[in-house]
Formats: C-alpha cells, sequence, structure tokens
C-alpha cells in the first residue's frame, strides 16, 4: 500500500517530527493507523497538548489527496521513507526525514555523494579551491550536495553542472520557495539535470531557524563533508557537527593563517579533519576512487535476491552476524557465506569480528570545538 499521503499530512502538522512520528506509529501500528490516531493513542505516545490540538486540526481539515494533487501541479515528486528511491546514506542517520519534497530527480549515481559547504562570502582563493576540487571529484563520477546559499555553495552546484556532473541542492524552504532569489536559475539547471531536496512542505518560506535543520540533510545525503572557506562562527560548521554525528567523514581545505575566512577552516584541521589539497585524496579516503567501477560491481550482481537482502541490511553503523541473521530471517551459515562474498566484492568491511559496515575506509574519531544549535529531531 502506498502511504505516501499519510507521511505527508505528517509533513504539515507542525511540530510533530521523526521521533514523536515514530512513538505515534509504534503506539498504532502503522503510519495510516497514526494519522487516524485517537486522543488517548497521542496522548499515551507522549505527544503534548499543543501537538495534539495540531494533529486533531489536520485530521479534520486537512484533504490528503488535494495536498498530493498540488504537490503533482507543482513538479514535486514525494518520497517517504518507505519507498525504494529514498536515499541509502540519508536513511542511515539518525532520525532521518519521514518524505522528502524532491523537484528533478535522484538517481542511483547519488549514492557516491560528497557535500561541500563553506563561507556565503568567500575569497578568490576559496572560488578557485571549490572550483577545482568540485569539478575533480564530478569528472570522477561523485555528486555534489550544497545547500544552494551564495558563496561556495553556489560555487560548488555550478562547478558540477559545468562538468555536466550531478548535483543536489537542499533547501531551508519548500523546493518551491527558492532562496536566496539570486540563485532561481541556478536553482532551475539544478533540477533539470539533479534534484532540489527538502524535508519541508510546499509554500515553507526560508526561516533562520530551519538552516541548521537543513545542514543536517546536506551531510546526512553524503558520504563525506568537505569544507572550503569557514569563518569560526560560519554555518558550514554545524554541518560538520553534524556529519560527526553521523559517521561521516570530514574534510577541510586549508587557508592562509592570516585569513578570517580560512579561521573556521583550520581549526577542525588542527581537531582532526582530514586535510585536503585535491580531490583525490578525498575520493581515496571515501574508498571511492572509482565510483563508475563501484557502480558497475554494485548494479552486477544483485540478480543474487541473499546478497541483495542483506545488502540492504548493512549500513555504517557496526552490525554482528548474529543481528544480520535476526534481521534477515536467513541460516546464520548463510548469512556469513554471504558476507564474507560481499566483502570480496568491496561492497562491504569488517570494522570488528564479524562485525560489518558498508564499505570505507575507516579513520579515527575526532571532535570539532565548534557552537552547535541544538535543533530537536523529535
Amino acid at each position: 500500500m502506498d502511504n505516501t499521503r499519510y507521511y505527508l499530512g505528517f509533513s504539515i502538522v507542525n511540530g510533530i517530527g521523526p521521533a514523536r512520528l515514530d512513538r505515534l506509529i509504534e503506539r498504532c501500528g502503522s503510519i495510516e493507523a497514526a494519522w487516524r490516531a485517537s486522543l488517548i493513542d497521542m496522548q499515551t505516545a507522549g505527544l503534548d497538548p499543543r501537538r495534539i490540538e495540531a494533529l486533531i486540526k489536520a485530521q479534520r481539515t486537512l484533504d490528503l489527496s488535494a495536498e498530493l494533487a498540488r504537490a503533482e501541479r507543482a513538479g514535486v515528486r514525494l518520497i517517504s521513507r518507505e519507498h525504494p528511491d529514498y536515499p541509502a546514506t540519508l536513511a542511515n542517520i539518525p532520525a532521518p526525514p519521514p518524505l522528502l519534497y524532491v523537484r528533478g530527480r535522484l538517481a542511483e549515481a547519488d549514492r557516491w555523494s560528497v557535500a561541500v559547504v563553506g563561507t556565503r562570502s568567500p575569497t578568490s582563493y576559496g572560488k578557485d579551491a571549490a572550483r577545482r576540487l568540485v569539478a575533480d571529484l564530478a569528472d570522477a563520477g561523485v555528486t555534489i550536495v550544497s545547500g544552494l546559499a551564495l558563496g561556495i555553495d553556489a560555487v560548488a552546484h555550478s562547478a558540477a553542472l559545468e562538468q555536466t556532473g550531478r548535483t543536489i541542492a537542499v533547501l531551508a524552504s519548500g523546493v518551491d520557495q527558492v532562496y536566496p532569489e539570486r540563485n532561481r536559475a541556478l536553482a532551475a539547471r539544478i533540477a533539470e539535470s539533479g534534484a532540489l531536496v527538502s524535508e519541508f512542505p510546499i509554500g515553507t518560506r526560508p526561516l533562520p531557524q530551519l538552516f541548521p535543520v537543513r545542514n543536517r540533510l546536506i551531510s546526512g545525503l553524503s558520504l563525506g563533508t568537505l569544507v572550503v572557506e569557514a569563518g569560526i562562527g560560519s554555518g558550514a560548521l554545524i554541518t560538520v557537527d553534524y556529519a560527526l554525528e553521523q559517521g561521516r567523514e570530514v574534510f577541510a581545505v586549508p587557508g592562509p593563517i592570516f585569513s578570517r575566512a580560512s579561521q573556521g577552516t583550520n581549526q577542525i584541521i588542527r581537531s582532526g579533519a582530514t586535510l585536503v589539497t585535491q580531490a583525490q585524496e578525498i575520493l581515496d579516503a571515501l574508498g571511492i576512487d572509482a565510483p563508475a567501477t563501484q557502480r558497475e560491481i554494485q548494479t552486477s550482481f544483485p540478480d543474487d535476491p541473499t546478497e541483495q537482502a542483506l545488502l540492504e541490511l548493512v549500513s555504517y553503523e557496526p552490525q554482528h552476524v548474529d543481528e544480520l541473521r535476526r534481521s534477515s530471517g536467513l541460516p546464520i551459515a548463510t548469512v556469513s557465506s554471504t558476507m564474507a562474498l560481499l566483502e570480496l566484492k568491496g561492497l562491504v568491511r569488517q570494522s570488528g569480528v564479524m562485525q560489518y559496515v558498508l564499505a570505507r575506509e575507516e579513520r579515527e574519531d575526532y571532535v570539532v570545538g565548534t557552537q552547535r544549535i541544538e535543533i530537536s529531531a523529535s
């Protein structure tokens, strides 16, 4: 059954994020039942009076069929977390958004994505560094993810498009409300060959508190985050915090010690981020130095349903073979032999004895001393 309409309904109800929605689904048994939840169900799931009032009002007044039609008229595709096209990298972050609004098209190639973020007021050095690194990443088949902001974001998107590469812009607004206005033409180009993505409903205006929430999707859609010029208080460093929480790699371009625009990047390098001067260093660190080859491998073997089923269960969080056995329902001998084969193919690796993660180079964890804006995902 297609439950998109119910995910759409909950995305419109203010204050019910992924965690609260999951509690309500657990209480009611399904997303459809959660949409029809009684007052007792809502209270038992832990919703406070303000959110209960908002949900009851939506139940009574919201025409889900009309909202679906509205999205279709706007050329917006809705992808719920139940849909096979929901990005696998995003599905593995804490509290992934239950519904994505997409203008354009997400693709299998987006599994190999790198986020590029930085200051809104870059120097000539920052612009040149971003262009070169992004051009080389795009040439290697990597999708570039950024936030459509002025400065490094816009440079990154444009450089990817110039190489006829894929790029995804994540918005802090509805996908029909492009911000800033100056980047409207750029957004149209991105939607033609890549995608504009948001977790916010159509018509949502950009508000300051939505930008940190947006940043969690930028890092969540990507295997790693590259920072090119960022001051100490830059919003790009919020994306770094999210990337670290999500277990993703962080890279930074070093800058002149006298440049305010490079104080943040130099700081995160001191704290353990990987210093990079060329794209190949990023590709090597992420184990995607040959994305086209990896795509060929990954699309050549899924004819085997057992391999496909187990690979879909593996994430970037270590899982023991016993856990994979329970999740898959397969015999332990089948799980062990199949995981060994997937490891030989370079699709998974062991992070401990009989503990598997998706293949990427393991790096030392580090802490970045940036100021974090706390946004509840509940």
